[in-house]
């Protein structure tokens, strides 16, 4: 079961760190658009489609894998006073009642939205320049199912807390771990110290 959970953990990280690339693309477009627009007088007709698309499809693909960071805005008063057996019931019900139907109505609703604008090969109604719209509405329903995918990982996660009593590791949990041990190794290596006697093999 862990190995599922981190496979999902894996494709969310990879889905969100492949698309925080576009940061460089919004940035050059923007500094770009600032420099022909202030220093040479020529304003582009494509920066403002540019911007916004990118920044949608950052905004978009980034939510999973948010969430399998754990990383979604909480209002943690009274949660993080709670026994983690609680703090999972509680999750465990929310995911049922608000999160699987709300992603249930974005993947259908996205599927046609998005449909429909490939279909015609929508493009910016805000520029002459006619920029393509349609991929970043295609996103829409991608991400409705990669939610769906890290929600169904949250779910069993929630599951597994409440029969063991301890929140199940994380991929990033585990990483750091992995980390903080190879620069312990790194350290002791290269200061011809031995690891004490619990780290050895690790």
């Amino acid at each position: 079961m862990t190995r599922f959970l981190f496979f999902i953990d894996s494709l969310s990280t990879w889905v969100g760190k492949a698309f925080a690339w576009l940061i460089l693309v919004l940035t050059f477009g923007v500094s770009y658009e600032v420099f022909v627009r202030y220093v040479l007088r020529a304003p582009t007709t494509w920066a403002f489609d540019i911007s916004y698309i990118t920044y949608g499809a950052m905004f978009l693909m980034a939510g999973a894998y948010t969430l399998s960071r754990n990383g979604h805005v909480r209002s943690d008063m009274m949660y993080r006073l709670w026994r983690p057996r609680v703090q999972a019931t509680m999750d465990l019900v929310l995911y049922i009642a608000f999160f699987l139907p709300a992603v249930g109505a974005w993947i259908y609703s996205g599927w046609a939205y998005a449909s429909l604008s490939v279909r015609f090969r929508e493009v910016s109604i805000f520029s002459p320049a006619g920029v393509p719209v349609f991929p970043l509405k295609a996103l829409i329903p991608v991400t409705g199912v990669l939610l769906l995918l890290q929600g169904v990982a949250e779910i069993i996660r929630c599951v597994l807390c409440i029969r063991l009593g301890a929140w199940p590791q994380r991929l990033h949990d585990v990483e750091e771990t992995e980390s903080v041990i190879l620069r312990e190794k790194q350290y002791l290596a290269e200061h011809g110290e031995q690891a004490p006697p619990g780290r050895q093999g690790t």
